[in-house]
């Protein structure tokens, strides 16, 4: 990737809770996966305190929701069954959060580049980023397995942050739970939090710069608000 000109900020978005709604397909993908233990089905309820570090750490958690600690050798059949299942219905019920497009159209137009950094499988996210058209808006998808680290580890955020030739001084990070928050801050970045996500408290206990509650509200002038924000601050 060509590095960015100085002043071109990157926004980089977390993927599921904030791009995207994609709460149906991953409780049905789920269900499939624990089904095979004879588990009764997770809830939407649930989903807050089940995401957010991956399939591998959403089926653990699942399974002792359910009373059933995995052993660690039955763990990789279930991690497949789930990624076979949430791959083979892509995009499912999944759709763009309102807004969104419009937002990211915005950002474009003025000059901004996106990236997204998930803890989702990058192939996951990937397909389905790809089925509902809109890779072509980033320039870097990371995933949590693209590289030793992922979020809250700044690590993820900063090789994101390169891999789309960004800079660390004009890069804000959105996300709508404590691992985005967290390496935001982490990472030295200003964060935008969602309320619309699948985070378990509500985001204003996690300390983000500013709450969005609508895409509509992310504009450019905003973005350059948080980085003249966050540059006053290293200047002190």
């Amino acid at each position: 990737m060509t590095p960015a000109p100085a002043h071109q900020a990157l926004v980089v978005f977390d993927l599921d809770g904030t791009l995207l709604d994609t709460h149906a397909d991953l409780v049905e993908s789920l269900n499939h996966t624990i089904a095979a233990l004879g588990l009764e089905p997770v809830s939407y309820d649930d989903l807050t305190h089940l995401v957010g570090q991956g399939a591998r750490v959403m089926i653990e958690r699942a399974c002792r929701l359910r009373g059933h600690p995995l052993a660690a050798d039955a763990l990789s059949p279930l991690v497949e069954r789930f990624v076979a299942h949430y791959a083979g219905n892509m995009p499912g019920h999944t759709e763009p959060y309102p807004g969104l497009v419009a937002a990211m159209d915005r950002l474009k137009s003025a000059g901004y580049r996106l990236a997204v950094c998930t803890n989702k499988m990058e192939s996951l996210a990937r397909g389905l980023l790809d089925k509902l058209d809109l890779t072509n808006y980033f320039a870097a998808i990371t995933g949590g397995d693209t590289f030793e680290h992922r979020k809250p580890d700044a690590r993820h955020l900063t090789g994101t942050i390169e891999r789309a030739g960004g800079n660390l001084s004009r890069a804000v990070m959105i996300g709508d739970s404590i691992n985005d928050i967290a390496v935001a801050k982490n990472a030295g970045v200003p964060s935008i939090a969602v309320p619309f996500g699948y985070s378990d408290v509500p985001v204003s206990t996690l300390d983000p710069d500013v709450i969005i509650t609508h895409y509509d509200e992310l504009t450019p002038e905003l973005v350059e608000d948080l980085l003249k924000g966050s540059a006053a601050k290293v200047a002190v």
